[in-house]
């Protein structure tokens, strides 16, 4: 069953429509072997999640390099074949979507890249790079009016519009970006899945391009999936997180509530490892540190997932699965033993409580 933003509680300023819903998707990449290539396993990159996108809001997906936030955002916009599960965009099921109906659906759904210099065609100029979706539905088949299109994107997104001949090398890696975001605009669409969309980029240009990106989103009245690993960034930016390990969300509140109270034992590890620029706050936490490696998607533990890794692990962890449900503070969270109030002000402290 989907878990409703309405369950989550905390202090989101969102409240809305849900835009999309997600229900118990799976996608397992089959492993074969052998002269006859038969199947003998599976990696279980994204292994039964749901959850809900509300209309307008921001909400972030994070977690350890592997844990299935690349292929989630794939699946979302049908850039990969779901191996089971629903997925729902303003009501209509577009996990089955074929064809024109697939089509259509790429004007109301669009992505920003990780990489700003692999995901431009290094052989095509700026301006047929940004009209390419024109071309591909159909849209302003005058090439003047075409020409008028993008260079008001390519102004939209800070580029200068005099540049619409340059080739991508021409450009640096934030302008790049732009252009990715300037590509992904073009439609009009009503939701951006934007994975990662400045981990390419240098620490005084990231600012620019989340800027931007938060911009064009009052502007436009744009819904946004935002992928990250950067703790920081996505709390500048998101009002709401979901965290995900090993293919699975673990916890999801609101932006405020997750990284003041999280009750997820792997989030509040994540939150401890968060930088502090106040000294009495840095020399008051407690940093949590994670021994062992992420067990291997293709054979997932049994139980809790996170259980070989946790420090409150017992032995129901091992033997009984946790459901995502509402914790103390309204987080939903994956876990038989969450963190208590001591437990979290230990590792994320605040200035009131160190104070005192």
């Amino acid at each position: 069953m989907s878990v409703a933003a309405s369950e989550v509680t905390g202090d989101s300023p969102v409240a809305g429509e849900k835009i999309m819903e997600v229900d118990g998707l799976y996608k397992h990449f089959p492993i074969h072997s052998g002269f006859f290539r038969r199947q003998v396993g599976a990696v279980k990159a994204v292994d039964g999640i749901s959850f809900d996108v509300l209309r307008g809001e921001t909400l972030g997906l994070v977690g350890e390099s592997g844990c299935g936030k690349s292929t989630t955002a794939r699946l979302l916009l049908r850039l990969m074949e779901p191996t089971e599960g629903s997925i729902k965009f303003e009501g209509r099921e577009i996990a089955d979507a074929q064809g024109a109906e697939l089509k259509a659906l790429r004007r109301e759904m669009q992505m920003i890249f990780q990489d700003p210099y692999s995901s431009l065609n290094p052989r095509k100029t700026v301006g047929s790079i940004i009209s390419d979706p024109f071309a591909i539905h159909g849209l302003e088949k005058d090439a003047k009016g075409r020409k008028k299109a993008v260079q008001d994107l390519m102004d939209l997104v800070g580029l200068n519009p005099e540049h619409y001949n340059r080739y991508p090398h021409e450009f640096s890696g934030g302008q790049r970006q732009r252009i990715g975001v300037a590509r992904a605009l073009a439609l009009k669409p009503k939701i951006i899945v934007a994975d990662e969309p400045v981990s390419a980029l240098d620490v005084s240009i990231q600012a620019q391009v989340l800027n931007l990106l938060r911009d064009l989103q009052r502007e436009l009245g744009l819904t946004l999936i935002f992928i990250a690993h950067d703790l920081s960034v996505v709390r500048h930016m998101c009002d709401r997180v979901a965290v995900m390990y090993l293919g699975r969300i673990v916890e999801l509140a609101s932006s405020d509530q997750l990284y003041s109270h999280p009750r997820m034992p792997y989030t509040g590890a994540l939150m401890s490892a968060v930088p502090v620029a106040d000294p009495r706050l840095a020399a008051a936490k407690k940093r949590q540190v994670l021994t062992g490696d992420v067990p291997s998607p293709t054979n997932p533990p049994p139980g809790c997932r996170f259980h070989t890794r946790c420090w409150k692990a017992q032995e129901v962890c091992r033997n009984e699965d946790p459901a995502l449900e509402a914790k103390a503070g309204g987080n939903l969270a994956a876990c038989h033993f969450p963190l208590t109030d001591a437990e979290v002000l230990e590792r994320v402290p605040t200035a009131r409580n160190v104070e005192g």
